[in-house]
């Protein structure tokens, strides 16, 4: 009974907040769904990434959209590791990686959810 509360927990808190992982963990996650991770590379006094993060990452039919689609890793530049193969030239900027490692897809900037759904419609 318990488990399943603690589901219906995380599966109702997933509709209201992106789940943000470490690298690491999104990489063995991938092994079990092969889902494709969204790299999401920040900076902390960046206006931008935090627009996006207000006005994308916080919209509930964006955080659905984006949870069936991607494992999400948000990077913050000033604090943490990039990922072996990442070349982040500003920010925001969105890699996508495959279960092989390979990016398939790399989205520099700032994007309103209309257009940041059409960049992403695609990426499998």
């Amino acid at each position: 009974m318990s488990k399943t509360f603690f589901l219906l927990l995380v599966s109702t808190f997933s509709l209201w907040a992106i789940e943000w992982m470490s690298y690491s963990d999104a990489l063995e996650l991938q092994k079990k769904n092969g889902k494709i991770i969204m790299l999401d590379m920040v900076r902390s006094e960046c206006h931008y990434c935090n627009e996006m993060e207000l006005e994308v990452f916080e919209n509930k039919e964006m955080i659905k959209w984006i949870d069936e689609r991607f494992i999400t890793v948000k990077i913050n530049l000033d604090k943490d590791r990039i990922p072996r193969g990442i070349k982040v030239t500003f920010t925001p900027s969105f890699f996508f990686v495959d279960k092989n490692g390979s990016i398939v897809k790399k989205i520099p900037g700032a994007w309103n959810i209309v257009d940041f759904k059409d960049l992403t419609r695609g990426i499998k």
